[in-house]
């Protein structure tokens, strides 16, 4: 947004002469610091050439920064694949990609690659482990940088139709900028079977919530949507609409529209 500043009118109310070339102008962050000057000492005479120059880069410098402030709030799309290999009858190699478009879908803002071993106790309770870097660059904000190292056990308990899945990780984060941190997360998760025609899904609702250490507080809480579908033994795609609150991170507050597909070697 550009300021425009008339300028014979406050003048005049100052009871100062008129500017000699111009009579309004506009402020932005390409209005060189010379041309202020050059402004400056065109319109008023005497030591009020800094008063008026010093407004001048005062709403400049506002301009720029209201410009570059990360927003709190986005709209963004999340797209995660999983490759998994069975090791053993117990044992699952996962290798996972992940990229996140954002400001308002319109460019990439994060993007990581990772590793995960699952490691199956019984048909309940699996064990997993997992590492992944991360690349980040918030919408008008700086880069990020991030190894994170997990570890954790996912609980699934069938209840009649229903199934019930709990996972509760515990992550290290080596970051830059931000200072490293632990991190405790729980996700609650509720899934029911469904058809369409011939075609099996299953919808699923979930709770995320998160524990930082760092900040000592709970600062983030995601809400989600979806529909599984499995095409084959190989093949299965998760769709889901999540809301993500956080009122630390910046943006923090997030709309996202997310896939996963899920391929099994």
């Amino acid at each position: 947004m550009k300021i425009l500043l008339v300028t014979d009118i406050a003048i005049r109310f100052a009871s100062l002469r008129p500017l000699c070339e111009i009579e309004s102008f506009t402020i932005g962050p390409h209005v060189k610091p010379q041309r202020l000057q050059r402004i400056a000492k065109s319109c008023v005479p005497g030591p009020r050439n800094l008063t008026l120059l010093v407004g001048l880069i005062v709403f400049s410098v506002a301009h720029v920064a209201a410009q570059s402030k990360v927003p709190k709030s986005d709209d963004q799309s999340w797209n995660d694949v999983q490759f998994t290999i069975p090791l053993n009858k117990k044992t699952e190699f996962v290798v996972i990609g992940t990229l996140r478009i954002g400001d308002n879908f319109t460019d990439p803002v994060d993007g990581r690659w990772g590793i995960r071993f699952n490691y199956s106790l019984n048909k309940y309770v699996t064990l997993q482990t997992l590492y992944f870097h991360r690349e980040a660059k918030p919408p008008q904000g700086k880069s990020e940088r991030e190894d994170r190292g997990t570890f954790g056990a996912n609980l699934r308990v069938p209840l009649g139709k229903f199934t019930f899945n709990t996972r509760n990780w515990f992550e290290r984060r080596w970051r830059e900028p931000q200072v490293d941190a632990w991190r405790y997360r729980n996700r609650m998760q509720l899934e029911h079977p469904f058809k369409i025609g011939k075609a099996k899904f299953v919808w699923l609702v979930n709770d995320e919530v998160f524990y930082d250490w760092s900040l000592h507080v709970w600062p983030r809480n995601r809400m989600a949507f979806g529909i599984n579908h499995t095409f084959n033994k190989h093949l299965t795609l998760d769709t889901y609409v999540m809301r993500q609150n956080d009122g630390h991170s910046r943006p923090g507050d997030l709309n996202i529209i997310g896939t996963t597909w899920r391929i099994k070697l």
